[in-house]
C-alpha cells in the first residue's frame, strides 16, 4: 500500500505541475532519433533499434517504456527517412506515440556535416483511473477514463557530426498540447495532462586512446519548464571493436552501469542499470534498459569498423 500511495502522488503532482516528462532512457547515446530528428539516416545504412526500460522495480505503477525504431538515408541523396514508436506505462496511464522523421544533410567540410531534420507525430493517450487507490470512491474526477486521446505534433533539430563527433540540438515535441481537459466543455481551465516543450542538447566525442582502445564521453541535457534541468553524463570505453563498457551519472539522480557486445558488423546488444540515489532508491531495486540494434550492410559495403555512436 505505501509503494502505491508513494506512486499515486508522483502522478498527482505530474500533473498539477503540468510538466509532462518524455520517456527517460540510460542508453539515450544509442537512441538519438527519438530525441532528434536530424540523426535520421546519420548512421549510413539501414538501422533498427528496440529497447526494452523497465525503471524503479519493485514499486507498483513504475515507468515501463518499449520502443522501436528504424531509419536510413536513401542513396544518392542527402537525405534520411526514420519511424520511431514509443510506449510508455506509468500507473494507470498507457501512452503511445508515433513518428516520422526527415533529415538532409549538407556536407561543411571533408570531414563534417550538418544535418536539419523535422518530425511528425501522432500520440495516444489512455488512463484507467480504476487502476488507482482513492478514498473517495464516489470523487467525480476519476469517474470517466481516458481512451485513445490523439494529439498530433511537430518537432524539429539540428545534428552536426563526423565519424568521432557529434553536437545536436532538438526539441522533439514543439506543440504544447493538453493531452486531456476535465473541464473542457465547461470552459474551464483545468488541465490533467499537459505536454510542455522539451529542449535537448547531446555531445560526444569518440577518443583512440590505443589501436584497441576507444573512449566516447557523453552528454544530455534536458531542459523543460516545470522540472528541474536534467543532466546525464557518460563514459564508454570500446574494446577490439567489440566489448563495450562505461559509467554514467544522471545529476542528483542516479548512477548508471552499462555493458554492450558487437556480436558481428550487424547485431549489437546492450544492458543498462540505474541505481537511484535519490529518497526512492528506499522503495525500488533499481532501473533495467536493454536494447538491441541490428543494422543491414551490402555486400559492396566497406564496413571497416563499427560506429560507436
Amino acid at each position: 500500500m505505501k509503494k502505491k500511495i508513494i506512486i499515486l502522488i508522483l502522478i498527482v503532482v505530474t500533473g498539477v505541475s503540468n510538466a509532462q516528462q518524455d520517456a527517460q532512457y540510460t542508453q539515450y547515446m544509442y537512441n538519438t532519433i527519438v530525441v532528434n530528428p536530424a540523426y535520421a539516416g546519420s548512421r549510413e545504412t539501414l538501422s533498427l533499434f528496440a529497447l526494452h526500460r523497465n525503471q524503479w522495480v519493485g514499486l507498483d505503477g513504475a515507468p515501463v517504456t518499449n520502443n522501436f525504431s528504424v531509419h536510413s538515408p536513401i542513396n544518392n541523396t542527402n537525405v534520411g527517412l526514420g519511424l520511431s514508436i514509443v510506449n510508455d506505462k506509468i500507473g494507470p496511464s498507457d501512452e503511445n506515440n508515433i513518428s516520422a522523421d526527415f533529415s538532409y544533410s549538407i556536407n561543411t567540410s571533408y570531414r563534417y556535416k550538418i544535418s536539419f531534420g523535422v518530425k511528425a507525430s501522432a500520440n495516444l493517450l489512455n488512463v484507467d483511473f480504476t487502476k488507482l487507490n482513492y478514498y473517495d470512491q464516489n470523487d467525480y474526477v476519476f469517474d470517466t477514463n481516458i481512451d485513445n486521446k490523439f494529439s498530433p505534433n511537430i518537432g524539429a533539430g539540428v545534428y552536426f557530426h563526423s565519424d568521432n563527433t557529434y553536437i545536436g540540438l532538438s526539441a522533439p515535441y514543439l506543440l504544447e498540447t493538453i493531452h486531456f481537459d476535465r473541464y473542457a466543455d465547461t470552459g474551464g481551465n483545468s488541465h490533467v495532462a499537459k505536454e510542455k516543450i522539451h529542449y535537448y542538447l547531446i555531445s560526444g566525442h569518440v577518443f583512440d586512446l590505443s589501436s584497441s582502445v576507444k573512449f566516447k564521453p557523453s552528454l544530455l541535457t534536458k531542459m523543460v519548464e516545470g522540472a528541474p534541468l536534467q543532466v546525464d553524463l557518460s563514459g564508454n570505453f570500446m574494446i577490439n571493436e567489440k566489448f563495450v563498457a562505461g559509467l554514467a551519472y544522471r545529476w542528483s539522480a542516479a548512477f548508471s552501469g552499462m555493458v554492450g557486445f558487437q556480436v558481428n558488423n550487424s547485431w549489437f546488444i546492450g544492458y543498462g542499470y540505474d541505481l537511484e540515489n535519490t529518497t526512492l532508491a528506499n522503495y525500488n531495486y533499481g532501473s533495467h534498459e536493454i536494447f538491441l540494434r541490428y543494422e543491414l550492410f551490402k555486400k559492396i559495403d566497406r564496413i571497416i569498423s563499427p560506429r560507436f555512436f
